[in-house]
């Protein structure tokens, strides 16, 4: 079969002849791969730069799709650590890691949307107590996990969801998708637009962290009228770096608890949970989806534009 290959985690896979996969375990299933995302988690996993890489080389990266198996049924999946990812014509999947979808499902709009979506969809439900009428603060909206985070928290029934961001262009279309307000994160004069417009939120959904974040944290707790109201801050994504100046001062001058939603803080068994209910969302067409397919053969070039891409790039094998 082909496959994306990452041989050297120095440059980006390429579409080659590999091995096919054998299901090993009673849960396990061969499927034929239809979609696979091409998410920042994906980057990471084949530059050996996220904390769950194991430098083992060569890999196929992939972290998630959706396939169809021998029973006939289509299926979202997704994958253990593993060097043997999603972005190849066939894959080993554990079916308890699994949903079954209706046979009228879009699997390019699925693989886009699970893994961004998953993001704050799990960290609402199961790494803080959110509920209707709470207000939220998305940090980096303006990219595909958080655009969609900006409608899941309206879906969950956020009153206000504050966006922010530096591209003028997308923030202005996030009014459209739930918005309540937005935010250009440009500047001295950001941060204190950031701080007057955020002041009083429950939530934030980080997925800027580095400097942007410490900057944020300041101006949120520096406005805030009431400091003794909870401040959840949640931490999931770090574009902007993987270590932000935290003053002291912020975390003890208002009731602010920093947590983390990502594998690890969250169980498999806790994802799993949540996924009948994110593709229910996703295949009903709740959540607008900005995705691009691409095939697989073509993966060298994708890889090389989805950095820059405003969609989300889905690699689809069946098509090569």
């Amino acid at each position: 079969m082909h496959a994306a290959v990452v041989t050297t985690f120095d440059s980006g896979p390429r579409y080659q002849e590999f091995p096919a996969p054998v299901p090993r375990g009673e849960d396990e299933m061969l499927v034929d791969v239809l979609a696979a995302g091409l998410h920042p988690r994906v980057r990471s996993q084949a530059n050996g730069s996220h904390y769950t890489s194991t430098d083992e080389l060569p890999l196929v990266p992939g972290i998630d799709g959706v396939g169809r198996g021998p029973d006939g049924r289509l299926r979202y999946f997704i994958l253990p650590d593993t060097t043997m990812g999603a972005m190849a014509e066939q894959t080993v999947i554990d079916v308890r890691r699994s949903v079954v979808l209706p046979d009228s499902t879009d699997p390019v709009a699925v693989a886009a949307a699970m893994n961004p979506a998953m993001s704050s969809w799990v960290a609402l439900r199961q790494r803080v107590p959110f509920g209707p009428g709470q207000d939220v603060l998305v940090l980096g909206a303006t990219g595909s996990a958080g655009r969609l985070a900006v409608q899941i928290a309206r879906l969950f029934g956020a009153k206000n969801v504050i966006a922010a961001g530096r591209d003028s262009g997308r923030l202005a279309a996030l009014a459209a998708l739930g918005a309540t307000a937005t935010v250009r994160l440009e500047g001295d004069a950001g941060e204190t637009a950031l701080g007057q417009a955020a002041a009083d939120v429950d939530v934030v959904i980080d997925y800027l962290w580095g400097e942007p974040a410490g900057a944020a944290m300041i101006a949120v707790v520096t406005h805030r009228a009431d400091r003794g109201k909870p401040l959840s801050w949640i931490q999931i994504g770090s574009v902007a770096g993987p270590t932000a100046p935290i003053p002291s001062a912020a975390l003890r001058a208002a009731r602010l608890q920093i947590v983390g939603s990502g594998q690890g803080s969250v169980s498999a068994r806790e994802y799993v949970a949540e996924l009948p209910a994110i593709a229910e969302a996703i295949t009903a067409g709740t959540l607008d989806v900005d995705a691009r397919a691409v095939p697989l053969a073509d993966v060298e070039q994708a890889w090389a534009a989805a950095a820059d891409a405003n969609q989300r790039i889905v690699l689809t094998p069946q098509l090569s």
